[in-house]
């Protein structure tokens, strides 16, 4: 999609601070985080939200939360951490791109 900012950053237009990147996903600090420690994991592909998903996505977000400990521990949250994915107007989705929210307090 020309005009969705996380499709620019996947296609390099815009930069982000990139903690992982697959040929699947990307994972980058949010730009206006709530925790010391805050980034989302979003598809390559565009999907605009959890409820435009379906079988055909399957893989795609077991990946993107099998990744989201990994990448936690890795910033720093081996205590724990919160995972978000707000899906629609009334949900609190401001990007309509799919992507998970991962944020907490590291140790």
């Amino acid at each position: 999609m020309s005009d969705c900012i996380f499709c620019k950053i996947v296609a390099g237009q815009i930069p982000a601070t990139k903690i992982y990147e697959d040929d699947d996903v990307v994972a980058f600090h949010d730009i206006r985080p709530i925790a010391p420690v805050h980034f989302m994991l979003i598809p390559k592909l565009h999907v605009d939200s959890l409820a435009h998903c379906g079988p055909e996505q399957q893989v795609l977000l077991g990946k993107m939360l099998l990744l989201a400990p990994k990448l936690a521990q890795e910033q720093g949250l081996e205590k724990g951490f919160k995972t978000a994915i707000n899906t629609g107007h009334g949900g609190g989705q401001e990007v309509f791109h799919l992507h998970v929210h991962v944020f907490g307090h590291p140790a």
